[in-house]
């Protein structure tokens, strides 16, 4: 009897696309189009969201609400998320591990650049160094996972300060300033640096905590509330050019995107 299997492929053949199942895909659409929509949604909408004919995404979103994924309200018509997928979200959210997942990504900017990379959260004394990925360039002195870095003159606690309320991040610059309130001074300080996280997307400091290095920080955000945490590019000031900063900026703004894409955040603006 003949073998139909289908046959593995030779060695150096390009195996082939992985078969998947068109359908689940479409009815993915559907389901991002509703979640786009930011709130209950008519038929008309979600199928204009999702690209077909209201006719065809009725058809979607029975089946979606047979299995609790949609709801329609009664009253309205309109549909939104289901209580299947609500369990779905706060499961999801349940089991993430925010810093494990984005750890996985560091040794790749790390290989991408050839230099140091480090991970921080912030704590209750300001941004804690929780992952530090050696490189490839030697560096004066590096600084120990679980260390607290301070705010106005390290690249991680500008990516912070620009991007936590000031109500969290002022007590701790006056802790670390020794100041009860912070001065004009600092306070011009905190309000550059913000313009300039804001503006170029990533805090940028030379020798600030550690001469002779140069870090670029960027925030990886989350889905829900939580604060955002940082990556930082971490480079002795003597082996980097001016025309080596575009590239840098440019592969940890990347990354940043693709962590925060993958701990679930949508990439629109708050508020």
């Amino acid at each position: 009897m003949t073998d139909q299997r289908p046959s593995e492929p030779e060695a150096g053949e390009a195996s082939p696309a992985r078969q998947g199942i068109q359908s689940v895909e479409l009815a993915m659409t559907v389901l991002l189009a509703l979640e786009e929509g930011r709130g209950p949604m008519s038929l008309t909408q979600i199928a204009a969201g999702a690209g077909m004919q209201p006719s065809k995404a009725h058809r979607y979103l029975v089946s979606l609400a047979r299995v609790g994924l949609v709801a329609q309200s009664p009253s309205s018509g309109r549909y939104d998320m289901g209580p299947s997928m609500r369990r779905l979200g706060v499961e999801s959210l349940r089991r993430m591990d925010e810093v494990a997942l984005v750890s996985e990504h560091l040794p790749g900017l790390r290989d991408r650049t050839s230099h140091a990379v480090n991970l921080a959260v912030w704590g209750d004394h300001g941004p804690v160094v929780v992952r530090w990925e050696y490189g490839a360039h030697a560096l004066p002195i590096t600084v120990r996972v679980g260390a607290t870095m301070p705010l106005l003159t390290s690249a991680m606690g500008g990516a912070f300060l620009a991007h936590l309320p000031e109500q969290i991040t002022e007590p701790v610059l006056c802790a670390q300033l020794q100041t009860e309130t912070p001065d004009e001074a600092a306070r011009e300080a905190v309000a550059r640096i913000k313009d300039e996280v804001l503006r170029e997307g990533v805090a940028t400091t030379a020798g600030g905590v550690i001469p002779g290095v140069t870090s670029l920080a960027a925030p990886v955000f989350t889905a829900g509330d939580s604060f955002p945490l940082v990556v930082t590019l971490v480079m002795p000031a003597r082996g980097v050019t001016e025309q080596d900063m575009p590239r840098f900026v440019t592969e940890l703004l990347n990354a940043t995107r693709a962590m925060s894409e993958m701990l679930g955040h949508s990439g629109r603006a708050s508020g």
